[in-house]
């Protein structure tokens, strides 16, 4: 493996120029005109404050030079001090505006973040990993917030250069330019880390996306690790990231680690030659002491803000490196995109594929001008072998993915022109695998309802076998469900999913049957109700149960993205053809009549001779 591989860029980062950010992040801090306002005055007090204390030091050397007893040292001492004062109070004042204003900033940067992450389609993230996503709206936006801090620090230092620069000019202009003189130098200096630094940064921040990443997936499979005893190999990957992640900021902390040294060692030079100079200047009596020490003073107040700025390098770098990512995300184009945004009716659930072209990838091709018509009100079971087609019918239908070419319409209107979120309120869909959130029964199962109304939900929940199954919760409705439904069987996760979509009432109902073995009890009232869902709603049903399959109006038989057979299961039994070695494959075992013809083979087996 080579040691940067992992730490890419995701195809849809961009390169933003400094300009094109600053522009990006000003949009975020309009909404705070009138504080920014108040923060710059405090900005301009602290400068002012900072620069009025090194001139009176100044004046006192003078005044000590000229008259040793001078009473007047007390008067400097207290305005040295109540310098002191002022600056504190409006530095205090200052930074507690700015903790609101970034606060409010990254609030919104992760609201964003988080926003264009939820309306992304799955194929975003069928290509690009949660654990990174989730890094950029969490650690990134820190980092940005951390970059905002910094930099009001640093404005606070510039004015105060500037402050001094003017008084400079104003006692010796000539001595002036040997201290502006070097700012260039220096400057530039500085400027020569950017592009490495900037570079080294986005590498250590693509090695920690990979660490979360990690940690991510892993927590999410503790329980498969467990069980087949791969703990010791999740730490090893775990640790490979986390290795890899040290290795690449360390390297990045080498890198900058020669900034700060390196302008220190001007700045040295450049007070060593103002030291010189000044003394001449002194000695010719073009200067007075204490002017000569303001000056070397000032020098050091002009080189701080280059230095500092330069010395934390790697916080703006990553700053800056992570706005880039923050609105690389924002800004990644979206596939499914909606030709309109028209009202959606009550559908009554008329479904028509029309030469419908689809691909994952371009090695990846399902359909090929694939045609397909559902009746309102119809259920349709899907069957096929695994790669055959059924879900891709399924997540099209509910636009989660984005066809090539053709039409499929829904009521006779293209699916493209329809306000997708009203859309999809219309529609009803269980996954393979339940999805359930931490929370209680009834809240997930009213997860779309808003409030949720226990009595309602009661009533619901009674359809079903007269509500036998909530027994067998220990708190019946308030039975909390923990992380991902685990505390529940896989039956009562489907019992839940299903109740969820029945609430709803939808137009369109998909149904991606788990194939998880369960209890003749569960299975019967999974049974119930799917018919109360079914008997309101188009229906199709990617079927793994023989009981669902039969009880469809058709069965369409797929097989590499073609409808090869289609009909109800009789019918397509008798044709002897790809249905009815599917069943004798995967659903006979489950008939009826296949477990009396197993009862008595049994019987005859273990009966005397």
């Amino acid at each position: 493996m080579g040691f940067f591989s992992g730490l890419n860029a995701e195809s849809y980062d961009r390169q933003y120029s400094d300009k094109e950010l600053v522009e990006r992040i000003l949009a975020y801090f309009k909404p705070h005109r009138t504080a920014l306002i108040w923060v710059a005055i405090w900005l301009i007090v602290i400068a002012a404050s900072g620069a009025a204390a090194p001139m009176l030091v100044s004046w006192g050397l003078d005044v000590m030079v000229a008259d040793p007893t001078s009473k007047m040292m007390w008067l400097l001492a207290g305005l040295v001090f109540l310098m002191g004062l002022v600056t504190w109070a409006a530095n205090w004042l200052r930074r507690r505006l700015m903790a609101r204003i970034v606060g409010d900033v990254v609030y919104t940067l992760q609201a964003d973040g988080f926003q264009a992450a939820a309306e992304h389609d799955l194929s975003f993230y069928d290509e690009y990993s949660s654990g990174r996503i989730v890094s950029r709206i969490t650690s990134d936006t820190r980092e940005f917030g951390n970059l905002v801090t910094f930099v009001t620090d640093l404005i606070s230092q510039f004015v105060q250069a500037f402050i001094l620069g003017v008084v400079l000019v104003s006692i010796n202009w000539r001595l002036s330019l040997w201290v502006f003189g070097f700012m260039p130098i220096l400057f530039l200096a500085a400027m020569s880390f950017r592009r490495l630094a900037r570079v080294v940064t986005r590498r250590g921040m693509r090695a920690m996306a990979n660490v979360n990443a990690a940690i991510k997936e892993t927590v999410s499979g503790i329980a498969v690790a467990k069980n087949f005893r791969q703990e010791q190999t999740i730490f090893d990957e775990f640790n490979e990231s986390n290795v890899q992640s040290y290795k690449v900021n360390v390297r990045r902390g080498f890198v900058l680690a020669l900034v700060f040294p390196s302008l220190n060692a001007l700045g040295g030079i450049a007070t060593a030659i103002l030291v010189y100079v000044g003394a001449l200047n002194v000695m010719q009596g073009v200067v007075t002491v204490g002017a000569w020490y303001l000056f070397l003073l000032s020098q050091d107040r002009f080189f701080f803000p280059v230095i500092n700025l330069s010395a934390f390098w790697t916080q703006v770098q990553s700053g800056l490196s992570s706005a880039e990512r923050i609105f690389g995300l924002i800004d990644a184009e979206m596939v499914v995109v909606q030709t309109a945004q028209n009202p959606v009716p009550l559908l009554k659930g008329d479904i028509r594929f029309e030469n419908v072209q689809f691909r994952y990838s371009e090695q990846e091709a399902i359909f090929k001008d694939f045609d397909l018509h559902i009746e309102p009100g119809e259920s349709v079971a899907l069957v096929g072998h695994t790669g055959a087609g059924k879900s891709s019918i399924a997540k099209l239908i509910a636009r989660f993915y984005e066809y090539q070419g053709g039409r499929i319409l829904v009521d006779g209107e293209d699916i493209r022109s329809f306000d997708l979120h009203l859309y999809r309120s219309q529609l009803g869909i269980v996954s393979q695998i339940p999805f359930l959130f931490s929370g209680s029964v009834a809240e997930n199962i009213c997860y779309a309802c808003g409030i949720v109304n226990e009595a309602g939900v009661t009533d619901v929940a009674k359809e079903i076998g007269g509500g036998e199954w909530l027994e067998t919760l220990p708190q019946g409705l308030q039975t909390q469900v923990g992380e991902r439904g685990n505390r529940l069987s896989m039956g009562q996760r489907q019992l839940v999913s299903l109740l969820r979509v029945l609430v709803q009432q939808p137009a369109i109902f998909i149904l991606d049957e788990a194939t998880a073995s369960i209890d003749p009890f569960t299975e019967r009232q999974i049974q119930q109700a799917l018919d109360l869902i079914l008997k309101n709603s188009t229906s199709i049903l990617i079927a793994h149960r023989l009981s669902t399959i039969k009880a469809a109006d058709r069965i369409i038989v797929l097989e590499d993205g073609r409808i090869i057979e289609e009909g109800n299961h009789d019918a397509l039994l008798t044709q002897n053809g790809h249905y009815a070695n599917l069943y004798n494959t995967y659903f006979r075992h489950q008939s009826l009549a296949y477990v009396e013809q197993s009862r008595r083979m049994l019987r005859t087996v273990d009966s005397p001779e």
